[in-house]
């Protein structure tokens, strides 16, 4: 299973050089977003990726080519005038699943986790001769 991620956040450049440089070497700051735990049963995969803070609304899942992509995007309100904003957070993580039908996947969103099942794809069925009688 190939999984990549993309975090991009709404913050200014002296923030970024800032942070990097006093940040350990082996932190990765894309590893605090969409944490996940894949399970599996005889005829799915299970998903269980951690989004708090997030709305339902503010998040989008889509299935395109054998990946399932997993979208959040955390709006601004344009009234506030903030000195430091965190948490106005936009992250992406998608996973490839095969050829599965996009159709029985199925997803729910409680208690800032989204759960998202998966059906396992179909083996391919084997070719095999038969015999003229």
């Amino acid at each position: 299973m190939k999984n990549y991620i993309t975090t991009r956040r709404n913050s200014d450049l002296f923030d970024d050089a800032f942070e990097s440089f006093f940040r350990p070497f082996y932190m990765e700051q894309e590893s605090t977003f969409m944490k996940t735990d894949i399970s599996q049963t005889d005829k799915d995969y299970i998903m269980e990726v951690e989004m708090p803070g997030f709305d339902k609304k503010d998040i989008e899942l889509k299935f395109e080519s054998g990946y399932v992509t997993i979208s959040a995007k955390k709006q601004a309100d344009g009234e506030t005038k903030y000195i430091r904003r965190e948490r106005a957070v936009s992250c992406s993580r998608s996973y490839y699943m095969g050829d599965v039908d996009e159709k029985q996947i199925k997803a729910k969103y409680e208690h800032g986790v989204l759960t998202v099942t998966i059906p396992k794809e179909k083996p391919e069925q084997a070719k095999h001769s038969i015999v003229i009688d």
